[in-house]
């Protein structure tokens, strides 16, 4: 079954609802503090604890800087002046990720550029995952702080990035995403609120002009909302931007697990991020005999690879078949100069393409990727459980256009009863062989 997580973002998203919402969802909260303990940053310390919105009980995440690195952006009253009703600035001690602002006299934040925050991320203990998905997040921020602020990425110093708490909630999520090891990932769309935001350089409509440009970068939806107030953040936008690999839900999912993470504003809807586990079945999963005959359309795509090792290609492998390749496969050639090398095929359907060429493009050396669409005929085929005297194994069984039903034990289930049990491999797949007829 594939899993894709969902992030329904109908109170926006900002980076402290992401890290709640994830820790909620299952991610481990001891490698999350583990890395931000790891950090060459001071001035702060984490609480994570559970919290009611609108009845329902919320994960929320916080970061509690010391007083030497307050932001004093967490004063809702800072921010939106009078317009809030009296009551909504209690949360002026509690960390809200907002990336605006700090015009109060006497107050000071940490300005810090992209190769600060390059060598911080890059000296803390974290999976080389988590630490890509970071820095990728980062760099999403400081290309539409330049594009806002007229000046190329590597001239950019902002408050935003350089904050204390944006670069904890930043390497928390990115923790807390590469842990739940899920890759296909769908943020349908954004809603947002209205009016307008203090921040640094005066009053902002909403979005503010970082959002902006962060979604029109990346094509990202955007629902703008009755609500008075700044629901999506800069570092939520980014996050959404840098995660989101669909945005389409499946017509028809199982819910695995359900997270929720609490924000810290009060609107007149609950300030709460709702991330999913949704199950799919997959195509050998769904397919019954009833189906048949059964023909479609998938995509074949190759690219020759000769300066790749065999440990990035082995790696490149696992990746596509977690993303949902139907197969992939590698077949040895003599490309010019008569170099070895290897052609990499990749078969996927239609709607994966985009994803699968990411994947080759990011993680090996091609520059160049070739593609083709064909028909396909399908057997049926149903995945099965069955029981032997050593545990449970899992089978497919498929049907030939003559009526012959054969039966094929699937590799993992092998492999994992031998270990288990402690016998061969050929012993294993004869028991489940046995066990399936």
């Amino acid at each position: 079954m594939k899993k894709i997580l969902y992030l329904e973002c109908t109170s926006g998203i900002s980076g402290d609802m992401t890290v709640a919402a994830l820790l909620d969802l299952g991610a481990d909260q001891k490698k999350m503090e583990q890395a931000l303990a790891s950090l060459p940053v001071d001035g702060f310390h984490t609480v994570i604890s559970r919290v009611k919105k609108a009845g329902l009980d919320a994960c929320d995440f916080a970061v509690i800087l010391d007083e030497a690195h307050e932001n004093h952006d967490h004063d809702m009253n800072y921010l939106h002046g009078h317009e809030h009703a009296e009551g909504e600035c209690n949360h002026v001690h509690s960390h809200h990720e907002s990336t605006h602002g700090h015009g109060a006299e006497g107050y000071h934040h940490e300005h810090r550029g992209m190769r600060e925050i390059e060598e911080i991320i890059n000296r803390a203990q974290m999976t080389e995952g988590a630490r890509s998905l970071a820095l990728k997040i980062f760099h999403i921020l400081a290309s539409a702080e330049a594009k806002a602020h007229g000046v190329p990425v590597d001239e950019v110093h902002f408050h935003e990035v350089g904050a204390v708490d944006s670069i904890a909630d930043i390497a928390a999520a990115a923790v807390c995403l590469d842990d739940l090891g899920i890759t296909e990932i769908a943020v349908p769309e954004l809603c947002e609120g209205r009016g307008t935001v203090r921040c640094q350089h005066g009053i902002l409509p909403i979005p503010v002009p970082t959002v902006t440009n962060i979604v029109q970068e990346h094509g990202i939806r955007l629902h703008m909302t009755e609500t008075k107030g700044e629901l999506v953040t800069p570092t939520g936008a980014a996050i959404a931007a840098a995660v989101r690999t669909t945005d389409q839900i499946p017509e028809r999912f199982t819910i695995l697990k359900t997270g929720l993470g609490a924000g810290k504003r009060n609107y007149d809807r609950p300030s709460l991020l709702r991330a999913m586990i949704l199950g799919v079945e997959e195509e050998s999963e769904t397919v019954r005999k009833q189906d048949f005959p059964h023909s479609d359309r998938i995509c074949c795509l190759e690219t020759n690879l000769d300066d790749c090792s065999a440990e990035v290609l082995g790696y490149v492998m696992d990746r596509l078949l977690e993303a949902g390749a139907r197969d992939v496969s590698y077949t040895p050639v003599y490309m010019k100069k008569n170099r070895p090398a290897y052609q990499l095929n990749v078969i996927c359907m239609p709607e994966d393409v985009k994803k699968m060429e990411d994947i080759v493009f990011h993680e090996t050396t091609t520059i160049g990727i070739r593609r083709t669409e064909m028909d396909r005929t399908i057997l049926p085929r149903e995945i099965r459980t069955v029981h032997t005297e050593y545990g449970e194994a899992v089978i497919k069984e498929c049907v030939l256009p003559d009526g012959t039903i054969r039966r094929y034990p699937e590799y993992r289930s092998v492999s994992d009863l031998a270990e288990k049990n402690g016998i061969s491999f050929q012993e294993a797949f004869q028991k489940i062989q046995y066990a399936a007829e």
